[in-house]
């Protein structure tokens, strides 16, 4: 069962094709960089590579550069202009688009956000990134999208994927990764997100046991009702209570992964001594 609060806004189809034509071209005569690190592909190559990094990512989900150039390669030429647009209908997101912030070490400080007050975003991020062991210069820069904007605004979701799970206490086991991917393809459509799912099929019994029965359903529920997330302006948003927050985007936190996990370890040490 689907809950949908949240419906899509249809956009003009001319305002989803790329503002430039199609430039057909071989691997011995690319076009100009449109930006910098830029790598222009052929449809074959675009294909090839989207291929293989889905059956490499498939085996080896920790693959974090497959998994990124999985999603650049299905972004284009629809998906990735629908969620530019997304940000364009919302100030916020054209507020986003023109000032291009980033999210790295250098330009959120740490030390800072630790500092803040319990339960404010800023402090709930930082946690999350000392209990994860994770910083936020582990995203690479997207190199194959062509148009400049999407590129930017592909990255802005790259970067801002620690704090969606900052948000939604998920970790970065599998499960809670696959809950989240879950979540962002409800709430962005992005292909990857989607495909990335079929990771589930790697996973233990148990937990996609745990996965069809709580966390799709919380992630596809919350990923419709909610809003737009590309369109979160965090750097302003570090102060603010993150359950305040969490209500303004309609957002619901799932079940702790860990503690079930926890506990269903402790249930299997206990039934075994009982034999």
């Amino acid at each position: 069962m689907l809950w949908v609060s949240r419906p899509y806004r249809l956009l003009p189809l001319q305002r989803l094709e790329a503002p430039h034509p199609k430039h057909y071209f071989s691997v011995l005569s690319r076009p100009p960089r449109n930006y910098p690190g830029h790598v222009p592909l052929t449809l074959v190559e675009r294909n090839a590579l989207a291929a293989g990094s889905a059956i490499i990512a498939f085996f080896n989900p920790r693959r974090g550069d497959l998994i990124a150039t999985l999603g650049e390669t299905t972004a284009t030429p629809f998906f990735i202009y629908r969620l530019r647009d997304m940000m364009l209908s919302s100030p916020t997101g054209r507020r986003i688009l023109r000032d291009r912030p980033r999210i790295t070490s250098q330009t959120m400080s740490l030390t800072s956000l630790r500092s803040l007050p319990d339960k404010s975003v800023g402090r709930v991020y930082a946690s999350w990134l000392d209990q994860e062991g994770v910083t936020p210069d582990t995203r690479s820069s997207v190199r194959h999208i062509d148009d400049e904007e999407c590129a930017y605004v592909m990255q802005r979701y790259r970067e801002c994927h620690d704090f969606y799970h900052a948000l939604t206490g998920l970790p970065v086991v599998k499960e809670g990764e696959m809950a989240l991917k879950a979540f962002e393809f409800a709430n962005t459509l992005l292909p990857m997100t989607g495909l990335s799912l079929f990771a589930v099929a790697s996973m233990k019994p148990i937990e996609r046991s745990r996965f069809w029965n709580i966390y799709l359903p919380w992630a596809l529920r919350n990923g419709f009702q909610s809003q737009e997330i590309i369109n979160v302006y965090w750097e302003e948003q570090l102060e603010r209570h993150v359950d305040e927050l969490r209500r303004e985007l309609g957002i619901e936190i799932p079940p702790n992964i860990r503690e079930i996990r926890k506990r269903a370890k402790q249930a299997k040490i206990e039934a075994a001594g009982k034999r």
